[in-house]
């Protein structure tokens, strides 16, 4: 019960520093869930980071939430899902509501504006670096099978203008595919 306790604990200041210090959406926050969850606490393994983000962009909502809760969820439960949510939603709620009251003042200062257009570049630049490890992770895994699906995505999505849903939903049920198949071979 005690050792639940301090897993929980740490996944709630976890995510709660995460979520105060991430700006730039759900994708930054990624990068960010894998150094700490995988890389410091070494609590689940990459290849397995992949797949739960995976599965927290492919669900509807918004990805840092999404991946804080199956995060949570693989680390504690239902119990570990429901803290890493609250501890994940504190501090945007906190921070919008308190920026909601001044936003006139907000929108017309110069500085902040420009201090926001500097964040865009920053936050880019992080997002490129998730991509990339993404995208190494895939590579590593050396399966053509795989690589081919992830450049026809790529092509899908930037270059023929296909909704980035079709995509995961297509990609889904590849997947859902494959696994059936390598189950019926395991059979054999």
């Amino acid at each position: 019960m005690q050792k639940k306790r301090k897993v929980l604990l740490k996944i709630f200041v976890s995510t709660l520093y995460l979520s105060a210090f991430t700006f730039g959406g759900g994708y930054v926050i990624v990068t960010l869930m894998k150094k700490k969850f995988v890389d410091e606490y070494h609590w689940i393994e990459e290849d397995e980071m992949l797949d739960l983000i995976a599965i927290a962009q492919s669900a509807p909502g918004a990805i840092a939430v999404n991946g804080a809760i199956v995060v949570g969820y693989k680390l504690a439960g239902m119990i570990g899902a429901l803290t890493a949510i609250i501890a994940t939603i504190i501090p945007p709620f906190l921070i919008i509501s308190l920026i909601s009251v001044f936003y006139s003042a907000f929108r017309s200062n110069y500085i902040v504006s420009e201090m926001l257009e500097g964040m865009q570049a920053g936050v880019g630049a992080v997002i490129a670096a998730v991509v990339f490890e993404m995208a190494g992770g895939i590579v590593h895994g050396r399966s053509p099978i795989s690589i081919t699906i992830m450049i026809l995505a790529f092509i899908a999505t930037c270059f023929c203008g296909v909704n980035v849903i079709y995509v995961v939903l297509v990609c889904g049920a590849i997947g859902a595919v494959r696994t059936l198949i390598g189950k019926r071979r395991e059979k054999k």
